[in-house]
């Protein structure tokens, strides 16, 4: 786990102000205040009062800061409600209904995190992915470098794989269901830049499909060597490839025979599935059959970071995903 541990490192030098929605969740508490303990960030838990009540109460530790927030006795629900108002009134948005929306958590962590009370957020450990990656594309919105929200998963390798650093990045294996050519390029090219930003390490781009360099004629090929192409167009900065097997991206010997000119040679560290399904497959049979270590789905593509957890997360999980957030937001 060498590379998480680098993100650990990172946290922990210039930790930052994460909210996590479901401050109600013992998984969400136990994953939070060992990141708080750890002085990885400051912490606040958002807990609906009306429900199940805290299962914790305001205290620090390590001196860092755990905050409990009740959204719909906060003193900053009117002024969150006005600013949903504002925001989706072109829908027909009422000021009363925006009240009844921010003093939802998901609404309200994002909300925060657009008003700068917090640097990031994370929550799905009880809403679903659809819930929560609304909630953040209505409020905190798109970076002005992108306007399609994606996301990718590290894989954490248990077993040795050769120019990899024991270290994956899949994408996107849980948002976009059929991409386009243009939208798998953005996807490309996103993940790319999240990589960059989050481990430092230069990415190696491999366009995944069931040919290599022509060796099938499908339609299904044509979108994936047309993202390539308008990947490497875009950004020529980047070393971007495809399409090609996933055995040519990873293995040297493989790449010398399928692909003989690739400048990867085996040796990609960023795959890029064709579509939803393949990716969520190939990321479990990765997790379950490889026994890799998924983190994830991070998302990208937004103004500012909010991730999504499964809903079969752990407590190692959210604290994983807290770290990941922090180095998200110090980028």
């Amino acid at each position: 786990m060498k590379p998480f541990e680098d993100i650990l490192d990172r946290a922990r030098a210039n930790p930052r102000h994460i909210v996590l929605a479901e401050g109600d969740d013992q998984r969400i508490v136990k994953g939070a205040l060992k990141a708080a303990s750890e002085g990885l960030a400051q912490i606040s838990l958002l807990s609906d009062a009306g429900h199940q009540g805290p299962l914790v109460q305001p205290h620090e530790i390590s001196g860092v800061p755990v905050q409990l927030i009740d959204p719909a006795s906060s003193d900053w629900f009117e002024s969150f409600a006005q600013t949903y108002y504002e925001l989706r009134q072109h829908k027909g948005m009422t000021l009363d209904e925006a009240r009844r929306v921010v003093a939802r958590p998901l609404e309200f962590s994002a909300m925060m995190v657009r008003k700068g009370l917090a640097d990031g957020s994370v929550a799905g450990a009880v809403h679903t992915t659809g819930d929560t990656v609304r909630a953040a594309i209505q409020i905190i919105g798109t970076s002005a470098s992108s306007k399609l929200v994606s996301s990718f998963f590290m894989m954490m390798l248990t077993a040795p794989l050769e120019n990899t650093n024991n270290v994956l990045f899949f994408a996107d294996c849980a948002m976009v269901i059929d991409p386009d050519a243009s939208q798998l390029a953005q996807i490309a090219i996103a993940s790319a830049d999240s990589v960059k930003a989050l481990m430092g390490i230069e990415p190696a781009i491999a366009m995944l499909s069931f040919s290599t360099n022509g060796s099938a004629k499908h339609p299904f090929v044509d979108k994936v060597r047309e993202a390539t192409r308008l990947a490497q167009k875009e950004r020529p900065d980047l070393l971007v490839e495809g399409e090609m097997q996933l055995d040519a991206a990873l293995v040297a010997k493989v790449s010398a025979a399928k692909a003989p000119g690739s400048r990867i040679k085996g040796s990609a560290n960023v795959l890029v599935f064709p579509n939803l399904e393949a990716g969520n497959i190939g990321y479990k049979i990765a997790e379950r059959i490889g026994q890799a270590e998924a983190i994830g789905p991070i998302l990208q593509g937004l103004a500012k970071p909010a991730n999504d957890l499964s809903r079969g997360c752990s407590a190692l999980d959210v604290y994983r995903m807290i770290a990941v957030t922090v180095a998200q937001a110090q980028s």
